[in-house]
């Protein structure tokens, strides 16, 4: 029988601070061949990020812990315990990781060549030039367009799923022998999640290399992985073949997986609702700067002449590849970012309002960002992210009141009122999102932007967090506009769509007809992406 690649047994991952302990991982078993990839699915907190942080040795010792007769071996090497010397010839190189939050794990202050360069320099020896050239072609490999260009751009100048991309091409730029992907594909939209998978399986064959891909997301399971393993609790409660799990299911929190979908929207918008945003012609133009004088040469039409209305009890769903300008036409209506047009919010212009005129709105109008990490402070209780927006604008009569009112925020997203007193680095990706939903409800708002606010979340979470919104919107009439790559959450929530790219709408109209009838080849493209593994199962049934 041939040695595993990787070889995980019985390991066990122990939190120790202020003399209390929490059990991450609990007994953990799992092998990878080489050149095979193996899926880890299972709810947020379930303990899959930790498994992986482990191999690496990246947990935050001495306040991780793991437990007696924990092994990691990896070409027969013992991972724990090793010596830094091991570990340094074994990470990026040997073993490359891409983490489920570019954003944070991106360095802000380098530039895109500096950062890729770095990985190829100290692995491969390579001059500046030579790991230039080879720099570009790895952002060529991950479908990031103008690459050259993007050598010298920031993290913040990236959409999320370009920040992705560069994650990727980070990772796979000294052809590792074992590639660990924590939710590679959460932040990118449908039709480059397929590009990076296609992408990931190519070179999976051309080097073989072997995969660990932890996910949330089973359709992305179906298609990368020959065997998975189910982890709930810190635990593995089932592992097989791909097709066994899927089709027959024995454990009931893997049955309970499989059948976790978002609710489809069951109420129909009333005609007459009253307008809450209304928007004309909105253009966000990025002026690009040349020569010695940066004199404006040309512009990044980031929106170009768009309108939306956005009416109570009204979701308008906008998609969209990523880079297509979706955040910013969110952040242009929440005179977030500065824009050309007309902006009308419950029948009063904002455009030409000063910062100070607009702030006893900001309690009105509310926005939940895609990176729940870093847009919540970090030095920051719970509690604290939550009730400040209470203090901004002078909500709750008390103290106690205002502690009230953060512990219902907290059920109402299905959080533990307790955990107010921890902070955000303590709680999972999903956990997170939630924290920044319940700091943008807290204030009860009537128009809230919803930037990818279920991109981090499991499938069961996330059917729950779409449920609530649901509730949130009937209870209150809210208004949404829901911002995602995730059609089917947009076919849950949404009652009009805006199908964008570069800037541009490409189809806008009613929810129903877009799913239905697409009319431009772009949005037909965009629903065959999303769909096509929902349609291979109706023809099955059908069969």
């Amino acid at each position: 029988m041939a040695i595993p690649l990787l070889q995980i047994d019985k390991l066990g991952v122990e939190f120790r601070q202020f003399g209390s302990s929490v059990t991450a991982v609990k007994g953990v078993s799992l092998h990878i061949d080489k050149g095979e990839t193996v899926a880890l699915v299972g709810e947020s907190g379930s303990g899959k990020s930790v498994t992986a942080l482990s191999v690496l040795q990246l947990l935050p010792y001495p306040v991780a812990a793991h437990s007696p007769g924990s092994s990691i071996r990896f070409k027969e090497r013992e991972l724990i315990g090793a010596n830094e010397q091991v570990l340094r010839e074994v990470r990026g190189d040997q073993i490359s990781m891409i983490f489920q939050e570019p954003m944070t794990s991106l360095n802000p202050l380098h530039v895109v060549e500096k950062q890729i360069n770095e990985v190829l320099v100290v692995h491969k020896g390579l001059s500046r030039y030579a790991a230039r050239v080879r720099t570009v072609e790895l952002l060529e490999l991950v479908r990031i367009r103008d690459p050259e260009q993007r050598l010298k751009s920031y993290p913040h100048q990236l959409s999320g799923g370009q920040r992705q991309r560069v994650m990727i091409a980070m990772a796979l730029a000294n052809e590792p022998d074992l590639l660990i992907a924590d939710e590679p594909t959460t932040s990118v939209d449908v039709t480059i999640q397929a590009q990076i998978l296609k992408l990931l399986n190519d070179l999976q064959a051309s080097l073989g290399m072997a995969m660990l891909f932890i996910t949330h997301d089973l359709g992305v399971v179906r298609k990368m992985a020959k065997r998975v393993y189910v982890m709930h609790s810190g635990s593995v409660v089932e592992s097989g073949a791909v097709k066994d799990i899927f089709e027959r299911p024995q454990h009931a929190y893997t049955q309970r997986l499989l059948a976790a979908e978002p609710a489809e929207k069951p109420t129909t918008v009333v005609g007459d609702a009253r307008t809450m945003v209304k928007a004309s012609d909105i253009k966000v133009w990025f002026p690009i700067k040349a020569g010695i004088l940066r004199r404006t040469v040309d512009h990044v039409k980031a929106v170009n002449g768009i309108d939306v209305t956005v009416r109570e009890g009204h979701t308008v769903g906008v998609v969209g590849e990523s880079g297509s300008g979706k955040t910013t036409l969110g952040l242009a209506l929440l005179r977030l970012e500065k824009s050309k047009g007309s902006i009308e919010f419950d029948g009063r212009a904002l455009q030409g309002l000063s910062w100070k005129s607009l702030r006893p709105l900001r309690r009105e109008m509310q926005i939940v960002f895609q990176d729940p990490f870093g847009s919540l402070s970090p030095r920051m209780s719970v509690g604290q992210i939550i009730g400040e927006g209470l203090g901004v604008h002078g909500l709750g009569k008390d103290e106690v009141e205002r502690e009230q009112m953060i512990i219902e925020a907290l059920e109402e997203v299905y959080l533990d009122p307790e955990s107010r007193h921890r902070y955000p680095h303590e709680f999972s990706g999903g956990q997170r999102q939630r924290i920044a939903i319940a700091r943008a409800m807290v204030v009860k708002p009537r128009f809230v932007v919803l930037d990818e606010p279920t991109s981090a979340l499991d499938m069961s979470v996330q059917a729950q967090i779409v449920e609530l919104l649901q509730e949130l919107q009937t209870r209150h009439r809210l208004a949404y506009l829901f911002i995602s790559h995730d059609l089917r959450v947009i076919r849950a929530l949404s009652d009009e769509v805006i199908v964008m790219r570069n800037g541009h709408v490409v189809e806008q109209g009613p929810a129903e007809r877009i799913f239905r009838e697409p009319r431009e080849p772009y949005t037909r493209a965009l629903m065959a992406a999303a769909f096509e593994l929902e349609m291979v199962e109706e023809d099955a049934v059908r069969t």
